[in-house]
């Protein structure tokens, strides 16, 4: 699309970075199933590989049905740019590459998935990174946890597993004091329900695997750069602010300005990290993110009956949807995600352990899954799984206790959903 009108988040969601093929004039995207591309003579091939234009030279570093992706993620959440990976995961590290140096810390959320845990508490100590956890509403205790070498501070906007939404304005106005970037996980909002730039992030991630792509056919991910951090502000993050060896001392920051950080994920973090999406995965999470608006509405909706009916079950002992009356997030909900709360949440059984397993066991309609935001309704006891390998105490924490069932709830029929979580929650309490 041409810059133009303003045109509304469902007219983007179909069209953004969209143009029919220039051969073909075929409308819709097509698969560029191709790993090389050929270069129009030496020339050409030298200016592509020093930066000096912008172009498709190997598909670990781009494609042009990714490109579309890019540029579609990152109109929906406001941003410059946005680089594609291969997962979630792989975002977070995308994220946090140019970013970091052995001896750096991130001060992270303790409202996160339990595999970003791990991930940040252990498999990045190999890389002389470092993660301190707070709770993300001591704002005191975020202040006393940033120092001299931290270099970035992450959270999530609606956290998983229990729906828990961040308070984005605080969190931002206390990085933007330390003068280092806020990366914003935003899988479970969606641009649709929360745009995080708008509330300060400088980065945004997905694991575009869930709402994104809303089908559970294709793992992805993709980190959103705002295009509004000063890195030159300050000697903290010289991958962006200094001379890079690999381009014959190349700044990015002063080469690509708001830019800086999307072409170094590419230029740097592509190339070497190798993390790239696959064209045919992009293909499918474009056809999903035609209907994004459509199928969030109503797992809102949904997620509200379910979450209202579960309150007043006699074997529930507390439903964490931020979007109840009830819930101490409620009142963060029309300024954060004005749309709705998602429809992801968890609650508690009075029966604990064993009912949870007992509850899982007896759904029907629900599918026992390690996924999220999928249009089907999907349930898993996160204590026996997705955060086993945490402390009881972290846990406890991310809101992931042994008597806890997280769901993601899909677009089915509201009431089948609940007839099914009633026999079941009856079976798991006999």
């Amino acid at each position: 699309m041409t810059d133009g009108p303003s045109y509304g988040f469902d007219t983007l969601q179909i069209h953004a970075g969209a143009r029919p093929d220039p051969t073909t004039g075929a409308r819709n995207t097509p698969i560029y199933q191709t790993t090389a591309y050929v270069f129009r003579d030496a020339e050409h091939a030298a200016a592509l590989f020093n930066l000096q234009e912008v172009g498709y030279i190997y598909s670990r570093l781009t494609n042009p049905t990714v490109a579309v992706l890019q540029e579609r993620i990152a109109t929906l959440e406001g941003g410059v740019g946005a680089v594609c990976c291969s997962s979630g995961h792989a975002a977070q590290i995308m994220a946090l590459f140019p970013l970091m140096q052995p001896g750096m810390n991130v001060v992270a959320s303790t409202r996160l998935y339990g595999g970003t845990i791990t991930q940040f508490s252990q498999t990045i100590k190999r890389f002389g990174w470092e993660a301190k956890f707070v709770d993300f509403d001591d704002q005191e205790a975020l202040k006393a946890a940033i120092d001299d070498n931290t270099r970035a501070v992450f959270c999530e906007a609606i956290a998983n597993p229990g729906g828990y939404i961040t308070d984005l304005d605080v969190i931002s106005a206390i990085t933007d004091a330390a003068g280092i970037p806020l990366i914003v996980d935003n899988t479970s909002a969606t641009p649709y329900l929360c745009r995080p730039i708008e509330h300060g992030a400088t980065l945004v991630v997905h694991s575009t695997t869930k709402y994104l792509t809303g089908n559970g056919t294709v793992t992805g991910g993709c980190v959103v750069d705002s295009g509004k951090f000063d890195w030159m502000a300050s000697d903290k993050f010289p991958s962006l602010s200094a001379p890079e060896p690999a381009y014959h001392g190349l700044t990015f920051a002063e080469t690509f300005g708001p830019l800086a950080f999307t072409f170094h994920g590419i230029a740097i973090g592509l190339r070497d990290l190798g993390m790239t999406l696959n064209p045919q995965a992009a293909h499918y999470t474009l056809m999903g993110i035609e209907t994004l608006s459509l199928r969030m509405d109503r797992h809102v909706e949904n997620a509200m009956k379910v979450a209202s009916w579960l309150e007043t079950n006699e074997h529930v002992d507390y439903v964490t949807y931020a979007g109840l009356p009830s819930s101490p997030y409620n009142h963060r909900v029309a300024k954060i995600c004005p749309k709705g709360a998602g429809g992801l949440f968890t609650f508690a059984l009075k029966s604990g352990y064993d009912g949870c397993i007992k509850l899982v066991n007896s759904l029907e309609i629900f599918s026992h899954v390690a996924n999220l935001g999928d249009t089907r309704s999907l349930v898993i006891h996160s204590a026996s799984t997705t955060h086993r390998q945490l402390s009881p105490e972290q846990q406890e924490a991310a809101g992931a206790g042994p008597n806890v069932v997280r769901i993601s709830i899909g677009i089915e029929d509201a009431d089948d959903l609940i007839a099914d979580l009633d026999q079941a929650i009856s079976a798991a309490s006999a």
